[in-house]
């Protein structure tokens, strides 16, 4: 199924996000190997979008087939074309259209049918009434059989202790038929017993190299002009246009940006004149019509990163800026540049990465380690 696959499609200027599988799509008499792009909104692309009800139906015409005929035609698009031979599907209609709405219930955060399966599960475990065994047989039969396996997450027991606890004692199983007996269903309580602890565990658990995420909100540094340096100059200081000179050999560069143009230009004498610009922006214009160094654009990252560090080490204060941002993910925004700028999710953001680097070496310091 899609899994972890993640796209989007824009719908009046909103960002729909979705997710993709592979599918077959009959177009005459030929089968196209194909994605199949499934939107939060409830929408299926297939070839055209489509509700659940009419993807149903394709599903039921045969334009999006489960079933190949022997010889019959196949085709991935300019890749590759063949016949069938002796062809397995592992897949129905209806189990399609399951994972369909499953996938539609999780993009939406909703709990899908294995979700709503284990809620079942800790009703009947909380209570153990027949009734509520009834009702996690039912939900745990409303996943998609092709999805049973990996309800758990165990790829050691697959399903299986979800099977004996819903036939109980006596019982049998799904699929298999195989009699419960009271030492197995008492195997299977003091599974889910502990299961239920470690699950109860796992939030408090740290991970041992720290949080994957980061805790402290994004900071967004927008463009912005900054000309003259000012006694709390606040996250503006932070942009590498802020007039915060960096020396670097014997130069003195009005700012970061500055000294990155004027590295960048091949001519000594063009690169004095950027370094002296009255701007940042200045300087950029002058950079732009003049001719890069060689092997610049494999050097630039290191080149910025050097300027960065140097800024802070010779700013103090403005590095305690810097630290205060804590663990945020730092989105930059440059108008001359998609490379360095986040630029609303257009641009690769590495000013931002490199900030979120040097911030990382000044805590280290702090700390003393390294």
């Amino acid at each position: 199924m899609s899994g972890n696959r993640i796209t989007h499609r824009m719908a009046d200027g909103v960002r729909i996000p979705g997710t993709w599988r592979h599918a077959f799509i009959r177009n005459g008499d030929t089968h196209f190997l194909t994605d199949l792009f499934i939107y939060a909104d409830g929408l299926i692309d297939c070839w055209g979008l489509v509700t659940v009800e009419e993807f149903r139906d394709k599903l039921r015409s045969g334009w999006v087939a489960t079933e190949f005929p022997e010889g019959a035609e196949a085709s991935a698009h300019d890749l590759a074309d063949w016949r069938f031979d002796r062809p397995e599907s592992r897949i129905t209609p209806e189990l399609l259209v399951a994972e369909v709405r499953d996938s539609i219930d999780r993009l939406n955060g909703r709990p899908d049918s294995t979700g709503r399966c284990l809620a079942a599960v800790d009703a009947f475990l909380a209570d153990r009434t027949e009734e509520n065994r009834a009702a996690a047989r039912a939900a745990y039969l409303a996943i998609p059989e092709s999805r049973r396996m990996f309800a758990l997450g165990d790829m050691d027991r697959k399903d299986r202790p979800l099977r004996v606890l819903v036939a109980g004692p006596g019982g049998r199983t799904e699929t298999s038929g195989e009699p419960v007996t009271q030492e197995v269903y008492d195997t299977t309580l003091a599974y889910f017993e502990e299961r239920a602890r470690w699950i109860a565990e796992r939030p408090s658990r740290v991970p041992a190299d720290g949080p994957v995420a980061p805790h402290a909100p994004a900071v967004k540094l927008y463009q912005s002009f900054p000309d003259r340096r000012v006694a709390d100059p606040g996250k503006t200081g932070l942009r590498n246009d802020y007039p915060a000179p960096v020396v670097i050999g014997e130069t003195v560069h009005p700012s970061v940006a500055h000294a990155y143009w004027a590295l960048s230009v091949a001519d000594p004498e063009v690169r004095d004149a950027v370094s002296a610009a009255a701007t940042a922006g200045a300087a950029w214009a002058l950079a732009a019509e003049a001719p890069r160094r060689d092997g610049w654009a494999h050097a630039r990252t290191a080149v910025m990163t050097e300027l960065l560090r140097a800024k802070y080490d010779q700013h103090p204060d403005l590095a305690e800026i810097l630290l205060a941002t804590d663990d945020a993910t730092v989105l930059y925004d440059d108008m001359y540049s998609d490379f360095w700028g986040d630029n609303a999710g257009r641009g690769r953001n590495w000013t931002g990465r490199l900030l979120e680097l040097v911030r990382s070496e000044l805590h280290a310091r702090r700390a003393g380690i390294g």
